[in-house]
This record gives structure tokens, sequence and C-alpha cells, in this order.
């Protein structure tokens, strides 16, 4: 009967940084108005302005998608009314990708423009359009981190590594650049995006043969 093998398991993680090459931008659209129909006609005039600015400053159409679609009544509470509508909000999600980072500032402040006070900024994050190479040295630096590890720890057992049992690849995800939340838009010819740099993360388990 074959004896098991003493094995070790260590688990390694590291990262890898990289100037962005990607911002992704989601840009809200609110309007209240008094009758439903006045305030989804108006909606979709302001979206259909901040996408023509897009647009105009370079954003391809497969780089803009719209979501959220929502209208509804908003209500008040009267003395002896009851629930009494006050009037109706239409509302959308624009998600943008700007993939020339030296124009974002100038795209941002051309959809402010162009929808006004309907305009809501809810925020950035800055990434990697193909994130496959630093992804790539993120794992490298997981893995010598396991094999530095398993190894002092071979050492300290008075053994040596054998050949490797397992690996499994445990979630890595990139670490975005988020930019505070803004909910309505104010003096934003003055904003200033900074790319700085983001990182991606890689954790690997693996399991070693003991030998000694």
């Amino acid at each position: 009967m074959t004896e098991n093998p003493r094995t070790i398991s260590v688990t390694g993680s590291g990262s890898a940084e990289a100037a962005p090459d990607l911002l992704t931008l989601s840009i809200g659209v609110e309007c209240r108005r008094d009758d439903v129909g006045t305030a989804y006609g108006d909606a979709g005039r302001s979206a259909a302005a901040i996408t023509a600015a897009l647009r105009g400053h370079g954003v391809a159409d497969p780089d803009i998608t719209t979501s959220g679609l929502n209208v509804r009544a908003e209500v008040n509470w009267q003395e002896g009314r009851g629930q009494v509508v006050s009037g109706y909000l239409a509302s959308s999600m624009l998600s943008v990708r700007i993939t020339d980072l030296r124009t974002a500032s100038a795209v941002i402040a051309a959809a402010v423009a162009a929808g006004g006070n309907d305009v809501r900024l809810n925020g950035l994050e800055l990434g990697f359009a193909d994130p496959a190479a630093v992804t790539a040295r993120a794992r490298e630096a997981a893995w010598q981190d396991a094999l530095t590890t398993a190894g002092h720890f071979a050492s300290l057992a008075g053994a040596s590594l054998g050949k490797v049992v397992s690996i499994e690849q445990q979630s890595g995800h990139p670490a975005p650049i988020p930019v505070a939340k803004m909910q309505r838009a104010v003096a934003v010819e003055s904003l200033t995006v900074e790319a700085g740099e983001s990182s991606v993360s890689s954790t690997v388990g693996v399991v070693w043969e003991l030998l000694g």
C-alpha cells in the first residue's frame, strides 16, 4: 500500500500596478415635472442631448450604455387627504467608457452642459481596457510569494519542496480608483481627472510535496 506523501499547502498573494487607460463614468438624468408625459419627454431630450455631446467629443456608440429607465409618481402625505401625488420623476442612467483619458475632463464638462440641471454625476472608476498584461504580473507576484513562503516552512521542517500537487487560483480583481459620488454637478469646468495608478491583485493556493 502506497503511503500518502507529506504535503504543504500555501496561499500566495501579489499585485501589480500600472497607469489606467479606461475611465467608466456614471451619468444620471432626473426630471421632476407636474405630469408624467412632460417628465418622460424632458428626460428623453436631456438624455439625447448628453449622448450627442458625448459623441461630439469622440465617445463611440458601443461605449455608451443606457440603463435604469424609470418613471414614478412622487407623493406627499397631507392631513385629511392622505397620499397626494405632487409630481412625477423620470430618470435614466448612462454608463460611459472613456478610453482617451486626456479628454475626460472635457467630456464630463460637455455632458453636464448638455444636460443642465437634469444631470446627476454618480461617480467614476479608473481601470484597464485590457487588464491581461498587468494581471499576468500580479499572478507572477502571487506565485513567487507562495513559493517563498512554502520554501521557508519546508526549511523550518527540515525538508525540501517536491513537485506541485495542485494549484488553485483564488478570487482576485482590479482595484479601481473611485472618485467621490457627486449628486449634482457644480462648476464642473474646474474638475480635473487625474489618472494616477490602478492595481490588480491575484491570489493563488498551491500544494507541494515535502521531501526529506
